[in-house]
């Protein structure tokens, strides 16, 4: 009997440790404070989005390193259940990985073994893929005092339990009958959630906001675009935009649309100076005349504000392109260090924005110290270091004529994160070549729910002679460049064999890694550029890698999974690959796992043999582009969303008309487009796929050009 009782005593005695462990390790997970990202910066922590609050993306960790990465070896690998682009960056906290994919889904794994320990699923709505101009993208969470906190693509901000993936609190941060969303990974300063928005191609107006992280009550908001009834918000921006803003805005088409101005990703904080700094999109519409009867800068489009992070009081700004008509935001990465230039100590702001230019401001004051392209453009010849202002070739506001010019819209570097290597004093910037043909809409009207850009897209369909597809496919580049912020100018440059690629790692191992377009995660020596080791992802890698590490082995990891604006965009220029699963892929050195082999879907042709259009297919042509193109590519080239070449809808009228009229595939992100076409509209677009359709399917049914004999010439045709 005395052996049943303590046998009962000591099973009790266990499970109360069992619930005590528990509760501890509960109480522990996302155990993440302020003090503990800013000491991230001298150990191997990755805390936050850019690790840590100077977002530079470099890690210490040098276990992994020049002499011994070609050892390197898959760990553990995991495959989700979206084929979607993947753009997230892990964060790593006390052994959980924590991750987010496409359609703002949450995933905590164990670092070491892979093995999943919750999942969440927000169930956006399929139908708020339609206002995602660049994908139904996230890129990220943020994890602070045992919660975790991600942005949803429907715009609501919401708080999850570290430990359980429960969700604990949910806040809308937009207004719902508006085309916002959210694709950035929040921070959090100070107990305080920061988040932003996208829709600046659509007609919002942008802001940030600051949420309480406890209970997700709003704190402040800070406006990008003046209250277009002119009315105070009673918000942080009312007296800087009463000051500076209001005034340098013209006209009413800013008004319908909102103005633009999304904060939808670049953040970065410098304690010391209690100061958040945090990138501005574009104008809606694009079009400067169309926005502002092309007059004034449009504060504070395309800038970087500093703000104070407690109350989001203005501080300073910088405007990178001031009264901004080509989708040059300042959203893209920015990165605080301090460093030596011209022989004093400076703290400086580095961004590298979609104009091209090279940016390194003095963030205490907003002053800057230089600016110079980091690719070839043509817009403008420099920026005057007097004013601060970029001095632009003629003609290129395309008022009256098209402007063919460099960046296009997808920018000279868009929102794949760079990295700082302060040893090598190195900013190792994602960056692409690629021409657009600015064309003034001469018949813009603001369309509710639409894409409102003021720029006619039909200038951009593709040539049909296949001598000129090839010059302008050879005009397109992607590079990974090595830059000098103190000199200006590119210590080595890392040719990709497509544009749209990966976010860069930098280590102290004396490397840095990027995947990129073609299927491939590579390290490279950070000193020369050097290719040191590679793995074939086979699917395309656009988010950028962090590292880790447990038990005293460094980790990488990398999200895999292609898609955003270049893939939806422009496909022709980019890997022929259909759609793959997203997977997380972990690596260290002597990793023994592998990846199964992608089953890749076959491509039918469908039979046209019969098949008619009553359309216009010349009218057709012109609607696509000006409604179709962003999503499914130039003349019907898109393979990232469903290719209409091949489309069952397209063999009759009545099942296209159920997709574009009538809303069949709604929940699949294919919205009903009869507020912009009309039922005739829709079959001029039927007939003119079609086209495209019989094209495809008679240049497979072609039977190849004969090779030329070796040393005879070619045969006649």
């Amino acid at each position: 009997m005395k052996s049943l009782k303590l046998a009962a005593v000591l099973a009790v005695a266990a499970v109360l440790a069992a619930c005590s462990q528990k509760a501890e390790t509960t109480a522990k997970a996302g155990n993440v404070d302020g003090e503990r990202i800013a000491a991230a910066a001298g150990n191997g922590e990755w805390l936050s989005y850019g690790r840590t609050y100077d977002e530079q993306r470099h890690s210490p960790l040098d276990k992994i390193n020049a002499s011994n990465v070609g050892q390197l070896g898959l760990a553990w690998m995991y495959e989700f259940d979206t084929d979607r682009g993947q753009e997230a960056t892990p964060i790593m906290v006390d052994g959980t990985l924590y991750t987010t994919t496409s359609w703002s889904k949450v995933f905590a794994f164990d670092a070491k073994t892979g093995a999943l320990m919750w999942s969440f699923d927000p169930k956006v709505d399929g139908k708020k893929g339609f206002d995602a101009c660049c994908d139904v993208v996230n890129r990220g969470v943020a994890v602070w005092k045992g919660k975790v906190y991600v942005g949803a693509l429907d715009g609501r901000l919401i708080a999850l339990d570290a430990a359980t993936g429960k969700e604990l609190w949910s806040v809308q941060t937009t207004d719902t009958s508006r085309p916002y969303t959210i694709t950035g990974a929040p921070r959090v300063i100070k107990d305080k959630v920061l988040i932003g928005n996208g829709g600046g191609e659509y007609g919002v107006r942008g802001y940030l906001s600051a949420y309480n992280a406890n209970d997700g009550k709003l704190v402040w908001r800070f406006y990008t675009t003046p209250n277009p009834n002119g009315q105070p918000d009673n918000a942080a921006s009312d007296k800087v935009m009463k000051e500076k803003g209001a005034a340098t805005w013209f006209g009413e088409g800013w008004k319908e649309t909102g103005g633009g101005g999304t904060v939808w990703d670049a953040m970065a904080y410098d304690p010391k100076l209690d100061i958040l700094y945090a990138g501005v999109g574009n104008g809606t519409p694009w079009n400067h005349v169309k926005r502002s009867d092309g007059k004034g800068d449009n504060l504070f489009l395309s800038s970087i504000l500093a703000l104070k992070p407690d109350t989001g009081e203005y501080v300073w700004h910088y405007q990178t392109t001031p009264g901004e008509s080509w989708d040059y935001t300042a959203t893209q990465h920015i990165i605080l260090a301090d460093m030596n230039v011209g022989g004093a100590a400076r703290k400086v702001l580095m961004q590298a924005p979609k104009n091209g230019f090279f940016y390194v401001l003095d963030r205490t004051n907003g002053q800057l110290i230089s600016a110079k392209p980091y690719v070839p453009i043509t817009w403008a010849k420099g920026v005057d270091p007097a004013t601060g202002r970029p001095i632009e070739n003629p003609g290129v506001r395309y008022e009256n004529a098209p402007s063919l010019q460099a960046p296009a819209p997808f920018g000279a570097h868009n929102w794949h994160p760079m990295a700082f290597n302060p040893k090598e004093n190195l900013v190792y910037i994602p960056a692409q070549v690629i021409p657009f043909a600015y064309t003034p809409d001469k018949g813009y009207t603001y369309r509710a729910g639409g894409w409102n850009v003021g720029t006619d897209f039909l200038a951009n369909a593709l040539p049909t002679d296949k001598a000129q597809i090839a010059a302008l496919k050879a005009m397109v580049k992607g590079e990974l460049i090595a830059w000098d912020p103190v000199a200006q100018k590119a210590r080595f440059t890392i040719q990709h064999p497509y544009f749209w690629n990966a976010g860069v790692l930098s280590t102290g191992g004396g490397l840095i890694f990027q995947g990129a377009a073609q299927g491939e995660f590579a390290a490279y020596s950070a000193s020369d550029g050097k290719k040191l080791w590679s793995y074939q992802t086979d699917n395309g890698v656009i988010a950028a890698p962090m590292t880790y590490e447990i038990d005293g082995e460094q980790y990488v990891a990398q999200m895999v999974g292609y898609g955003g604006a270049g893939a939806l965009s422009a496909p022709f220029v980019l890997p022929d690959r259909p759609r793959l699963p997203g997977r997380l892929l972990v690596f260290k050195l002597g990793g023994k796992a592998t990846a199964p082999a992608y089953v890749r879907p076959e491509k039918f042709e469908i039979d046209l043999t019969g098949v008619t259009s009553t359309g216009d297919a010349k009218r057709g042509f012109a609607l696509f582009h000006q409604n179709c193109q962003v999503c499914h590519g130039p003349n019907a080239t898109g393979t990232y969303l469903p290719d209409l070449r091949r489309s069952q809808m397209l063999l009759s009228s009545d099942s296209w008309k159920s997709v574009l009229i009538d809303g069949a595939l709604a929940e699949r992100g294919m919205a009903s487009f009869s507020r912009f076409i009309d039922a005739k509209g829709a079959e001029d677009l039927r007939a003119y796929v079609l086209t495209e359709a019989r094209a495809v399917q008679g240049a497979a049914a072609a039977p190849p050009a004969a090779a030329p004999a070796k040393g005879g010439p070619p045969p006649k045709s």
